[in-house]
C-alpha cells in the first residue's frame, strides 16, 4: 500500500476506536460529553439508535463544512461520510447488541468504564486528527469558521459544546427524559481534551518500536 492508503487504514481503524470508545462512556449511564448528551435526548425522544442519530447530525455539520469550504473536494467529503456511517453503525453494535444486555450496579465500576471509554475515544480521535487523512465533522466546521473569521477555534467549539448541553438539558425537561448530563459530562470535559492532545502528539509506530526495545534490553 501507498503512504496514502496506509494512513488513511489507520485513520478508518482509530474513528471506529474512538466510537468503541464513546460506546463505553454511554453503557456506563453516569453522563456523556455534550454532544453525544444532546444526541442520546434525541434518540430517547425519537425512539432511534444513538448511533443513528450521531450520523445524521455529524452529516448536518459535514454540510456545512462542504458550504463553507473553498477547497473542497469530492473524494475526500465521500470518504468522510463513509467512515461517519461506519462510526455511528460501530456505536450501535456496541450500545445496542454487544452490551445490551449488561447491567453494572457498582457505581465505582462503572466511573471506572466511563474514564476507560474517554480514555479510548480520545486516543482515537487523537490519533486520526494525527494522521490527517480524515476529518471529524465539528472540529472542520469550527476550523472554517475560525479562519473565516479570525477568532480563535476553542470559542467555537465550545459554544458548541455549550448548545449540545442546553439542548439536552431542555429536551430532558420538556419531554422528561433521563438526565444525561451528568458528572460524566464534566469529566468527559476535561479527560477527553487532554487525552486528544496528547495522542495527536503521539506516534503509534514510535511508541510500539520503544517498546519494543525496552523489553529487548531487559531480556
Amino acid at each position: 500500500m501507498t503512504v496514502k492508503q496506509t494512513q488513511f487504514f489507520y485513520s478508518i481503524i482509530f474513528y471506529l476506536i474512538s466510537a468503541f470508545g464513546i460506546s463505553l462512556t454511554i453503557i456506563s449511564q453516569i453522563g456523556v460529553s455534550s454532544f453525544n448528551a444532546l444526541n442520546l435526548a434525541i434518540a430517547q425522544e425519537l425512539t432511534m439508535k444513538v448511533g443513528t442519530i450521531t450520523i445524521f447530525i455529524n452529516l448536518l455539520f459535514l454540510l456545512a463544512c462542504w458550504l463553507l469550504d473553498k477547497h473542497r473536494k469530492v473524494k475526500d467529503y465521500f470518504v468522510i461520510v463513509l467512515a461517519l456511517i461506519l462510526f455511528g453503525t460501530v456505536v450501535n453494535f456496541f450500545v445496542y447488541y454487544m452490551f445490551s444486555g449488561l447491567f453494572i450496579s457498582t457505581y465505582g465500576i462503572r466511573m471506572l468504564l466511563f474514564i476507560a471509554g474517554v480514555i479510548i475515544a480520545g486516543f482515537g480521535t487523537g490519533q486520526v486528527l494525527r494522521l490527517k487523512t480524515l476529518r471529524f465533522p465539528i472540529e472542520h466546521f469550527c476550523l472554517l469558521l475560525s479562519e473565516m473569521t479570525h477568532q480563535k477555534f476553542s470559542v467555537y467549539r465550545y459554544s458548541i459544546d455549550v448548545v449540545c448541553v442546553i439542548g439536552s438539558l431542555g429536551l430532558t425537561s420538556i419531554f422528561h427524559l433521563p438526565l444525561f448530563v451528568r458528572e460524566g459530562t464534566i469529566i468527559s470535559l476535561v479527560l477527553l481534551s487532554y487525552m486528544i492532545n496528547l495522542s495527536k502528539n503521539l506516534s503509534v509506530k514510535g511508541l510500539y518500536m520503544k517498546l519494543i526495545s525496552l523489553f529487548s534490553k531487559k531480556s
